[in-house]
């Protein structure tokens, strides 16, 4: 088996993990016979639904939103999809029939709220005097400026009608039960998709603070709406949000440890650095690089052969036009590292299958990528200055390409030390 047949098997072995179809049916609520109202958001929002479909065989009916291409057949559940990561009028349309469906419901009413990663951009229902215009200026300024994804969904909280807890408070006093798969540092229930089913512990101030540090414009308006306290979120002790339970199906831990598994099968060590890693993608990257030479050249902190394993989400601070997404920069940046480093491979890739806005979830890196790059004319680090790192390793012929996985559990790194 090659190097890169070994990495594939680990991420797949990730994926698997966290299918909803194997995840989601444990955590269901008593089918008492009685009507469940199913809501959801999310790039695995839809394979939730299909697996709470085939198993609940009383009154069911509901709306979810995925991702353009991530959808799949329900029959009592409607799918739609919209856009990810800006979000748009699809997405809006959704959101405001989400929140018709959990409005004027009576305390012997049932939801089920099916939340994963994406569902922030997907469920697009901007407040009261903010327009999808602004919302989606907005956005696109926070993902180009290195913004952690906890300080992006503070400030989307804080301009929507549903998230921060809001989408709860409308479905009051009817319980609420989310089922989350979570693709954030930490599995923080109110950061997955901007917590639209649970208290919000951070304020309009914290919002402004946010755009105020990565010089973010905003209206007069909204920066008067913003200080004065007027687009604050339901906080905990709200009573709205007293029938609201919230469980954690799948999370980063999980697929790191799967992979973890795979790994021993293959009779390779495994090393968990961690599933909540953040930072800007290529000083990871050459971070990650030190630790794989130190395994390499000295049984630090593994001995050979041995794959680290990692997840979180980093960040890219976009400077140039270029095509790519925080995977295929991560590899770069522990390529430039590495330095044709013997016996030292890698993959990196988003498990939803998307790695920023390409069709590939990320790419492969070996000793002998920099040194195939100059006899194609790619300058690793000019692709680099460019933020097109989707453009070297497509040159390359090294881009890893699945197609949405209907699940997201946030990024899956591997280096195999051989």
């Amino acid at each position: 088996m090659t190097a890169r047949e070994k990495l594939r098997r680990l991420f797949d072995a990730a994926i698997a993990a966290a299918d909803p179809a194997l995840c989601v049916p444990l955590h269901l609520p008593p089918d008492d016979g009685g009507r469940l109202i199913v809501i959801g958001t999310g790039k695995a929002s839809a394979a939730m639904a299909r697996a709470v479909e085939q198993h609940w065989s009383g009154p069911l009916d509901g709306l979810v939103v995925t991702r353009y291409g991530h959808g799949v057949p329900c029959e009592r559940i409607e799918i739609v999809e919209a856009a990810h990561p800006v979000p748009d009028t699809a997405g809006e349309a959704a959101a405001a029939r989400i929140l018709a469906k959990v409005s004027g419901l009576g305390s012997t009413d049932r939801v089920l709220a099916l939340i994963s990663g994406g569902g922030s951009a997907l469920l697009a229902a901007p407040a009261a005097g903010v327009t999808l215009a602004e919302k989606r200026a907005l956005t696109s300024a926070l993902l180009k400026s290195g913004a952690s994804i906890g300080e992006i969904n503070c400030v989307r909280k804080h301009l929507s009608a549903i998230k921060g807890g809001r989408l709860a408070a409308a479905a009051w006093p009817a319980s609420v039960l989310t089922l989350a798969i979570s693709d954030v540092p930490g599995d923080d229930p109110a950061v997955i998709a901007s917590g639209p089913t649970v208290a919000d512990p951070t304020t309009c101030a914290e919002a402004l603070q946010v755009l105020d540090f990565y010089g973010i414009e905003i209206s007069p308006s909204l920066r008067q709406r913003l200080m004065a306290g007027e687009l604050e979120t339901p906080k905990a002790g709200d009573a709205r949000l007293a029938r609201s339970e919230f469980r954690l199906v799948a999370s980063p831990r999980q697929m790191l440890e799967a992979a973890a598994a795979e790994a021993r099968r293959l009779g390779i060590t495994p090393l968990i650095l961690g599933d909540a890693i953040e930072g800007e993608a290529r000083e990871v990257g050459k971070a990650m690089a030190g630790m794989a030479r130190a395994s390499a050249q000295h049984g630090f902190p593994a001995q050979r052969p041995c794959v680290l394993l990692s997840g979180g989400e980093t960040t890219v601070t976009v400077k140039a036009p270029g095509r790519g997404g925080r995977n295929t920069e991560f590899l770069l940046g522990l390529a430039l590292g590495l330095d044709g480093a013997p016996g030292i491979h890698a993959l990196a890739a988003d498990t939803d299958g998307i790695d920023g806005s390409e069709d590939n979830a990320g790419a492969f890196i070996s000793p002998e990528t920099l040194a195939r790059a100059r006899a194609a004319g790619l300058d690793p680090r000019a692709h680099l200055a460019a933020n097109d790192a989707w453009g070297f390793f497509a040159g390359l012929g090294d881009l890893l390409v699945t197609g949405p996985t209907r699940t997201n559990v946030n990024d899956f790194r591997a280096i195999l030390v051989e």
